[in-house]
């Protein structure tokens, strides 16, 4: 995520001095670094310069250097104006090709603020190390301006904290050296307009030991069976890494206040550590603390090491010792889950329960004290919601250590991690990109689609990770919804033929494969019905069809919408999801009530009917949704069949009401003990019990040729041909192409949203082969023009790959910002290949684009979808190395206003019907209507018979055949047929298939 408001605010020294305060003797004097006098231009790296930023073109701030009168220093000022609604502020950088400047000497930092005393917090960013200053490390603070006027407000160096929910280059070493600074930034408040002035910023001060020499004992736990010796480790390190001034001090002792029980459980010891003046920073002495072992069951014990540091700041935490729970039943492997459940819940208290059944965001519990505090059960990554540096190891480091703090917890229950892997590790920079799942959906491949969801299981579970937010099986039934791509595809029965997937990602419908070190837990999502929401039905914000409302019959719902439910929960699918949409089933009176208030469908369809055995674990602040008090957000949604509840920051919240409510009656210890039972369940399943950190074994597959490999073949086989003139793809090697269009060389387009942050975003955000790469190291004669600027003459072919720039969610809905139609850029750079030479037309979209106005002079088009990391797989079949065999998993409209438009409609008049797509397999079968009538008496045989793999390919056959023939001629008298055989042919109904796709032959 980029630089956003999101920052921890740490204590700050203010003070407010006269310009000409003297300061102490032995001070340096004050080093510049900005007085606004116009020394520093307006610029950006590499120059030195003041720049602004932001997250939109809205939110950088105005700035100008205004002379006033009762400027703190000189006649000038920095003033500006701002209206931020996601991030904004400015950056004063040095020139990156000049040496970096040495702060270390200089207590901290500070500057003139003109006050408004509004309340509002401004975040301060200094830079360390790294190459220039949008290439370091960024360390952050926060003043509140509770002042009016101007104010001198002083930061010590050593409240600066490292930035953990944003760094440019993901981290260097993480230690504030302040030998090699590269300027500083200011992060301005947003959600209401402001304006501000500043002045003079300057170093100011003399190092302090006492406040850049600290004392660390590495991880605040330290775990250690019964019987062994903990051992502590202390360290001694100096901001600037210089040896230390003074003589540093701990003395330490095993303090009572915690559960152990001195003399019983530990030998109490105490002592001083002496770090003496000179001592190299990162220096360490080692405490021992010795536990005894009594031979009895018992549960985790603490000892509270307290330590007392002088001439260095302490540790942030008292470093506690715990003694791991040990011979009680459930720690035995070798019992049943279920037993091991029964156990582990029978010892549990109130409060225990309820941590199981809360789930918070990994930057909302900082460096993860709250999970001992809360006893939480799970943690998550939001989109984009990364550790420093983005790497497999830094992302196991991260998780070992929250799996950590759990160690402090009575017993010791390992979190469950979950994260939203929906097209591969996406959040991961490096990680292979799968297609998104409407790419795979086109593939109409569920042994690929299984392969598919092994190597995101794999990729996922190699940084520590056991718990994946996917698939999707909504049905998406209006392409206008910013969350289609996640859909397989508009037919539930396409949807229902993908879920291999899940025997990809979790192994087995038992449960069995949970514990190997390349499976995950997977989720199926959302329940029930998001793929439905009318258009202009949703009420969150600006979106105009997500979270909103599906309105159907009860035999819609049955037969559309839970139907990949229930192929999903006799998959074993081990966690469901409900959806932000609301349900209204026509004739049951209630109207349209969120699924997450639902207690019909998730107790009385998923869990009793459907016998579903998993947990169920909410969407992100989906609670805070439901109407009245927070009170009965958490009593309804507990009592509808919530199992855990994601609440990202307000964790606490959730566990103190979900206790009351529990204490009042109004939830009863039955509903939280099947809850927990079944979230314990799968955490035994996944064999966290036994080893709660990361197994990174597979870290190195991560990315891999052989990952890639199956992304390749992903992509290839999603390609859809719609149109092929004069068979002019495959290209040949020989011809000179050119390549035009906004995405044929953009690794972020081509990947879409949900890639490495939420929305996703365009540029190189990852490696991997865009379209442009894959079709020249395929060995063509490439020549490449973004915007079809460079001459057209003298090329044999055209290639114009345009489409979508990435999305996600509701953000992506059709009106909110979004339409169906190419850019102008993207339409122009068509009309002029086109209009030049024969050309092919690639839209690499997450859903169809209207086209119509084009078709005529396009000679082929390709619907290529959203075909992640692996370009190359495009290529492949541009060039012929493997055939176009993809289908269209949704209809392609005619026009905006046709929308929704589905297969089985009653009026179906699309562009390209549902399961269209041409071939270049083989040749197009010999034969009309009497072929086509031998075909279906054969496929009706092999139907009978279970023949499917016989039937499937007597279809295909017929299939080719009618599309030879049809064209582009396609009347709503041939679509309609075409579509119906397709939906045939995915339920087994071979026979009745081409008996359909005969009678769309004959309507030509």
């Amino acid at each position: 995520m980029p630089r956003t408001a999101l920052l921890v605010s740490a204590a700050l020294l203010t003070a407010v001095l006269s310009p000409t305060a003297s300061h102490a003797a032995d001070d340096p004097p004050p080093t510049p670094v900005d007085r606004f006098e116009g020394e520093v231009p307006f610029a950006s790296q590499p120059a030195e310069g003041i720049f602004t930023w932001g997250g939109d073109t809205d939110d950088p701030p105005a700035l100008s250097l205004a002379a006033r009168p009762d400027a703190p220093e000189g006649e000038k000022v920095l003033t500006g104006s701002y209206d931020i609604s996601g991030y904004g502020g400015f950056t004063h950088d040095y020139a990156a090709t000049a040496p970096a400047h040495d702060w270390s000497a200089h207590k901290g930092i500070r500057f003139w603020w003109d006050g408004r005393d509004n309340g509002r917090k401004i975040a301060v960013e200094i830079k360390d190390g790294g190459a220039n200053g949008e290439a370091s490390e960024l360390w952050t603070t926060s003043f509140t301006d509770d002042f009016t006027g101007w104010k001198q407000v002083e930061i010590p160096f050593s409240d600066f904290i490292y930035r953990t929910d944003y760094q440019p280059v993901g981290g260097i070493d993480h230690v504030l050296g302040l030998t090699q600074m590269w300027g500083y930034a200011v992060t301005l408040p947003a959600g209401a307009k402001g304006t501000f002035a500043m002045d003079d910023v300057e170093l100011y001060g003399k190092a302090d030991q006492s406040l850049r020499a600290s004392v660390t004992t590495g991880p605040a736990v330290h775990p250690v069976k019964e019987g062994g010796t903990a051992s502590v480790e202390v360290t001694v390190a100096t901001t600037g890494s210089a040896p230390t001034d003074e003589p540093v001090t701990v003395t330490y002792e095993t303090a009572a206040t915690g559960t152990a029980t001195p003399g019983k459980d530990y030998t109490p010891v105490s002592g001083t550590l002496t770090f003496p003046a000179g001592t190299a920073s990162g220096t360490s002495r080692t405490i021992k603390v010795p536990t005894l072992r009594d031979r009895t069951a018992e549960s985790a014990e603490t000892i509270p090491l307290k330590l007392t540091v002088t001439g260095a700041k302490a540790p942030t935490e008292t470093p506690q010792i715990v003694i791991d729970a040990h011979g009680l039943p459930y720690l035995d492997s070798r019992l049943p889950v279920r037993k091991r459940v029964a156990d582990l819940l029978s010892r549990m208290s109130l409060a225990e329960k309820a941590g199981q059944m809360t789930q918070a965001e990994r930057g909302a519990v900082g460096s993860g004290s709250d999970i001992a505090t809360y006893d939480l059960g799970s943690l998550l990554s939001g989109g984009g919601s990364t550790p420093t540096p983005n790497t497999p190891g830094a992302w196991a480091k991260m998780i070992d250590d929250f799996q950590l703090r759990a160690r402090a917890t009575r017993f010791q229950i390992p979190l469950i991690y979950g994260v939203d892997a929906v097209h591969g590790h996406n959040n991961l920079v490096g990680a292979t990109i799968m297609p998104h799942n409407i790419g795979i959906g086109a593939t109409r491949d569920p042994r690929l689609a299984r392969r598919t969801g092994a190597v995101t299981a794999a990729e996922v579970r190699a940084t520590g990770i056991p718990w994946d937010f996917a698939p999707c099986l909504c049905v998406s039934r209006d392409e206008r919804w910013g969350r289609s791509y996640e859909s397989f595809g508009e037919d539930p029965a396409l949807v229902q033929s993908m879920e291999t997937i899940i025997q990809g990602l979790q192994g087995r419908a038992n449960g069995g494969d949970l514990g190997r070190n390349d499976k995950v837990l997977a989720t199926a999502k959302h329940f029930v019905g998001d793929g439905g929401t009318e258009y202009g039905s949703s009420t969150t914000g600006t979106y105009k069809i997500d979270q909103g409302v599906t309105k159907v019959t009860r035999q819609q719902l049955e037969a559309v919408h839970l139907a990949p439910f229930r192929t999903a929960v006799d998959r074993g699918i081990g966690t469901v999801m409900p959806s932000y949409s609301s349900l209204d089933i026509v004739g049951d009176g209630r109207g349209a009530v969120k699924m997450h208030a639902r207690a019909d469908m998730i107790n009385g369809v998923l869990k009793d009917r459907m016998g579903f055995d998993g947990f169920v674990v909410s969407d992100w602040n989906a609670i805070d949704q439901l109407p009245g008090d927070y009170a009965s957000h958490v009593r309804t949604s507990v009592n509808a069949g919530l199992d855990m509840m994601m609440v990202p920051s307000t964790y606490k919240d959730f566990t103190t009401t979900l206790t009351d409510e529990v204490k009042a009656g109004r939830i009863s210890e039955e509903r939280v003990d099947d809850a927990v039972s079944r979230i314990l369940t799968q955490k035994f399943r996944l064999g966290l019990f036994e080893h709660p950190y990361a197994d990174t074994t597979g870290a190195a597959k991560i990315g891999s040729p052989a990952h890639r490999a199956v992304a390749r073949q992903a992509a290839a086989e999603s390609q859809v041909l719609l149109k092929n003139s004069g068979g002019l793809l495959p290209l040949r090697k020989n011809q000179k192409v050119y390549v035009a269009g906004s995405n044929a060389d953009d690794i972020g387009n081509q990947t879409g949203g949900w890639t490495v942050t939420w929305q996703g975003s365009s540029g190189n955000i990852t490696p991997g082969t865009t379209i442009l790469d894959g079709m020249r190291r395929g060995g063509g004669d490439i020549t490449y023009s973004k915007d079809a600027s460079a001459p057209l003459t003298g090329y044999d072919v055209g290639v114009v790959v345009v489409g979508e720039t990435p999305y996600a969610e509701g953000v992506g809905d059709v009106g909110n910002g979004h339409d169906l139609r190419l850019s102008a850029a993207d339409q122009a750079a068509v009309d002029k290949v086109c209009a030049a030479m024969k050309c092919a037309v690639l839209i690499v979209s997450g859903r169809p684009q209207l086209v119509g106005d084009r078709l005529g002079k396009i000679d082929a088009l390709v619907a290529s979808w959203l075909p992640g990391t692996e370009g190359d797989g495009v290529a492949d079949v541009l060039y012929g190395r493997r055939p176009f065999t993809g289908q269209l998993p949704v209809t392609w409209p005619r026009s905006e206003a046709q929308l929704p438009i589905n297969v089985g409609d009653t009026s179906y008049d699309p562009q390209f019907p549902y399961g269209w797509g041409l071939t270049t397999l083989t040749g197009v079968p010999k034969g009309g209507a009497s072929m086509l009538r031998a075909l279906a008496a054969a496929a009706t045989v092999a139907e009978k018979k279970g023949a499917d793999e016989t039937g499937r390919r007597l279809v295909t056959k017929a299939r080719l055949i009618v599309q030879h023939r049809v064209g582009q001629k396609i009347t709503p008298a041939v679509a309609k047929p075409f579509a119906d055989a397709d939906h045939l042919l995915t339920t087994g109904r071979y026979g009745a298939a081409v008996r359909e796709l005969l009678e769309a032959y004959r309507a030509v």
